[in-house]
């Protein structure tokens, strides 16, 4: 099933009993956020039945109703990009990777379905759209009347924590569509928080000047996913929305800039950013669990606002996991294994465990070849796209369950011998590690877990793992009750 819009995501939850309308009147202003980090982690990890998303009815100082913690269980991830499980999607992506060049007619004909569900993901575009049925111009426009969250008491001002912004590059003309946080400053302007290592600080760093920027907040939920994913520079994420949809995103063009976005979305802001203008943005309490300091971004004038009749404001709460960025990383980490597998024959699984907060620790699961084999993996994931800031990498043999913190743990620190086993390299860090020695600059390491082969300088003799013979589990399962236990 394919979710159109925000309208109809909020629909499909509440006909599963993912999601709890809340009539009392809350105050955006820290009340919102304490409620959803609450839910959120509901059962301690997140799992408990108390973990709905939240529709916010009636919002101090506005109209609008707020959406939020819509992503934020693995049931919802499902729900929202029209699937069982998440596997579901990888297991496409998978087949789609496997596929073969054809070399006969038969092989031939067996393209052409695969070639048309292909054709489904490109974007189409349509003339007319409901997120242009109200436009605020001139002095209409004021970013005060979106009910915008403030969620933590230090943070610098309310922050719009789910944007999906627009960008161009200026040499290429590729679209870019990415989530970077804006911070409200006043009615028609906010900051811009794209780091050094995103395609939209690249786009700013080759424009001549103003670049056009529109924001989308409440797209439908592949789109509103899609803009998360770390995709390769210069892969249109609406390809990666799209083939999650299995029906093309309709895009519409902006009224005042030079760009499109979804059709169905519930509000647009459209304007431009001087990278030569920088203004002080932050603090702003982060999905890290501590503050991101203060620092200077560029500033993006908002011009033109274009939304829906009686719009929606749909954002999420970053904090402390688990949060519903969590799930969206576990979400990004099923669907991109099959990618990762492809690339790495040997990978068997890889897990970002929720306390790593995405780039923190990764757990990788491979099937040892030869020495070296994990320090090799460990290098060549540094040097992958958005892997390259994990500052931990742990790296086991394929009889390890990854995805129980207990046996990880149990194992990993049974097979090292730390000052063997440690490989420490230098090189980029993720924006908000506020740890290393420099900004976006610093050490990371690498553990090898593996069984060490004699090649790598182990001469002993490595134990089995202590497990009772089946026939004798097999005796007490029979015998239990006589046991009187």
């Amino acid at each position: 099933m394919t979710i159109d819009s925000l309208r109809e995501w909020i629909q499909v939850l509440d006909d599963a009993g993912e999601l709890v309308r809340i009539q009392a009147e809350v105050d955006p202003y820290l009340e919102i956020a304490a409620i959803c980090d609450r839910v959120s982690k509901a059962g301690g990890d997140g799992h408990g039945d108390g973990n709905k998303a939240l529709l916010f009815e009636r919002v101090k100082g506005s109209d609008m109703p707020v959406l939020i913690n819509a992503f934020g269980n693995a049931r919802r991830m499902a729900l929202s990009l029209g699937v069982e499980h998440m596997k579901d999607h990888a297991a496409r992506l998978e087949a789609l990777l496997e596929q073969s060049p054809p070399e006969g007619l038969l092989d031939k004909l067996k393209m052409i379905p695969k070639l048309a569900a292909l054709g489904k993901v490109f974007p189409k575009h349509v003339s007319k759209a409901p997120c242009q049925e109200v436009v605020w111009k001139g002095e209409e426009v004021d970013l005060g009347k979106i009910p915008v969250l403030t969620t933590w008491p230090q943070d610098g001002g309310p922050f719009i924590t789910f944007p999906l912004c627009v960008t161009q590059d200026p040499v290429s003309g590729r679209r870019n569509l990415g989530t970077y946080r804006l911070q409200v400053y006043s009615k028609t302007e906010t900051g811009f928080h794209t780091h050094r290592h995103k395609d939209a600080k690249r786009h700013l760093d080759k424009s001549e000047g103003r670049l056009p920027v529109a924001v989308v907040i409440g797209a439908d939920p592949a789109t509103c996913f899609a803009s998360v994913v770390p995709a390769p520079p210069d892969v249109d994420e609406l390809l990666i929305a799209g083939f999650l949809r299995q029906k093309p995103v309709p895009l519409v063009p902006c009224l005042t800039v030079p760009l499109e976005v979804p059709a169905t979305a519930e509000i647009v802001l459209e304007g431009w950013v001087d990278p030569e203008e920088l203004r002080r943005e932050g603090p702003f309490g982060d999905h890290t669990g501590f503050y991101s300091l203060a620092d200077d971004y560029p500033v993006f004038h908002v011009e033109c606002v274009t939304t829906r009749k009686n719009p929606i404001y749909h954002t999420t709460l970053v904090g402390r996991p688990p949060q519903e960025d969590c799930w969206m990383t576990e979400g990004i980490e099923r669907l991109l294994l099959p990618v990762l597998k492809k690339q790495f024959p040997e990978v068997i699984d890889y897990r970002m465990p929720f306390e790593g907060v995405a780039h923190n620790l990764m757990l990788l699961k491979i099937r040892k070849q030869y020495p070296g084999h994990a320090r090799k993996m460990m290098h060549a994931l540094w040097g992958l796209g958005q892997a390259m800031f994990t500052k931990v990498i742990v790296v086991v043999d394929e009889d390890v369950d990854i995805h129980s913190d207990s046996e990880v743990v149990w194992k990993v620190l049974n097979h090292i011998d730390p000052q063997r086993d440690l490989e420490f390299a230098m090189g980029p860090i993720e924006t908000l590690d506020h740890a290393s020695r420099a900004f976006c600059y610093g050490s990371k390491v690498g553990i090898d877990a593996t069984r060490k082969w004699p090649e790598e300088g182990f001469t002993r003799d490595w134990p089995d793992e202590i497990r009772m013979s089946s026939e004798v589990l097999d005796l007490v399962q029979r015998r239990w009750r006589e046991y009187g236990l």
